[in-house]
């Protein structure tokens, strides 16, 4: 058997849990090779090398794109790294090798940026060219550096392993994402030794271009259908479950058995993702399940992902949603009757790059939900010069979603639930396929909402 499985940066920071339970010591029951990993950086190292994902705090790259001093955020990043390192020491870790190797790549890091530098401030180049390409070269090192350290503790453990550095660090050749995976594993034997593989691939489109922070769930599905595994796996911090745990506590989130990937695509929809979008595809095309396991639960079979389960009975699967929405009200008299009147709007959204999570209309409103962070000021002037009314709200987005709910009284059921608990519906959406069910609410009834909708759909049928 053949699996490719990709561990998150929690995990990877807790490695004393993936060697054990996850890897395994050759004489431990279970142990196999047949193996590749593909592992993201350690917890909070992406952040320091781009930004904060959640805070936006800067870090390396914004400094470097203000011209601010960013050799001293490479310094302390090192630090850092270092002392990720010490704690890794007692799991067999060598702590000099890895020092040599950090140290190397960010000194030739911090050579490449000045180099940058020296380009635009000739002014023969686009910024935008050089800012990209420095986004790319300091994503890549938080995975050199956990991929080259997970090697060096399988081998010092007793295991066979093999470190496939997809980051392309020195190698000028001008391939693709594809291409470079293709060509690094061409004469790797998988059934011979663990293979751990970095997150970050290197290509001419740029993997960070293309798909920002959800890069690593990229190389990982890419890998998985090269090599035609007969299964994906990812290791995360807890389980895909009923609700999120940190909002309903984690005796109440119910851990999902199975469901499709068009549940899988619904999260994704909506920011909850059990992967990235781009990534599920390719496994979804290729007719290869997608289990999401618990770093911490190892003996628990996880969730499996697949093109055609249907639940066998209907039920709630999911309650998951965000509260860092915005709802864009379009209201015009002259709506009523009147052809393609949306096309209008959709090309505005266009033109700004944003793209909406729900629309609902009647006869003379349109209401569009989007992410907060793509909200525009020019946006909404742009809509306010062309329509009669236009309104903006905050909000939040509840959703039921399952793999078997197009059935009767399952609506009736969600909003009757919310309603219960005093929370008003402001917008409500379901498409004919009806594996999803949209609740717009007001923001501060968010938590609330989470937690009734999983306490009466979910938690209830189980007890």
């Amino acid at each position: 058997m053949l699996t490719v499985e990709k561990i998150g940066g929690t995990s990877m920071l807790q490695f004393q849990n993936v060697l054990k339970d996850i890897i395994g010591y050759p004489s431990s029951e279970g142990f196999r090779y047949g193996r590749v990993f593909v592992v993201s950086a350690y917890a909070g190292v992406t952040n320091m090398l781009l930004e904060d994902k959640k805070t936006k705090a800067p870090g390396i790259y914004q400094r470097f794109i203000k011209g601010e001093d960013y050799e001293a955020a490479m310094d302390d990043l090192l630090s850092k790294t270092l002392e990720i390192n010490d704690t890794l020491a007692g799991l067999g870790l060598d702590t000099k090798i890895s020092k040599d190797f950090l140290v190397e790549r960010i000194e030739q890091t911090k050579a490449y940026l000045n180099s940058m530098e020296d380009i635009i401030a000739s002014g023969y180049v686009a910024r935008d060219s050089i800012y990209s390409a420095a986004r790319e070269l300091l994503a890549s090192i938080g995975e050199a550096h956990s991929a080259f350290n997970t090697v060096n503790i399988l081998r010092n453990n007793g295991i066979l392993s093999e470190l496939v550095d997809l980051t392309g660090f020195r190698d000028s050749k001008q391939l693709s994402i594809s291409e470079r995976i293709e060509k690094s594993f061409k004469n790797i034997n998988p059934h011979e030794a663990i293979i751990v593989a970095t997150g970050y691939t290197k290509g001419i489109e740029g993997i960070m271009r293309e798909y920002e922070r959800g890069y690593s769930e990229i190389t990982f599905s890419k890998i998985a259908t090269h090599l035609q595994a007969d299964e994906a796996i990812i290791h995360k911090e807890y389980h895909l479950s009923s609700a999120d745990p940190k909002i309903v506590g984690v005796d109440k989130a119910i851990p999902v058995g199975r469901t499709n990937y068009d549940v899988a695509d619904q999260l994704a929809d909506i920011g909850m993702e059990a992967i990235h979008p781009n990534a599920s595809k390719p496994l979804e095309l290729a007719g290869i399940n997608l289990r999401i396991k618990n770093t911490f639960e190892p003996n628990h079979p996880g969730t499996v992902i697949s093109n055609d389960y249907i639940g066998p009975q209907a039920k709630i699967e999911i309650i998951a949603g965000s509260d860092q929405i915005m709802i864009l009200e379009i209201h015009d008299t002259s709506m009523v009757g009147e052809t393609g009147f949306d096309l209008e709007i959709m090309k505005k959204f266009k033109k700004y790059n944003i793209s909406y999570i729900m629309k609902t209309t009647n006869a003379n409103s349109i209401s569009l939900v989007i992410w907060q962070s793509d909200l525009s000021d020019l946006l909404v002037s742009d809509l306010e010069a062309e329509y009669r009314t236009v309104t903006v709200q905050e909000a939040a987005i509840v959703c039921v979603i399952g793999s078997n709910i197009a059935m009767p009284r399952i609506l009736a059921r969600a909003a009757n639930a919310l309603a219960k608990n005093d929370i008003n519906i402001k917008c409500i959406s379901q498409s004919l396929r009806q594996v999803n069910m949209q609740f717009v609410i007001d923001r501060d009834m968010y938590s609330k909402a989470i937690m009734c909708l999983n306490e009466d759909l979910c938690y209830a049928d189980i007890n």
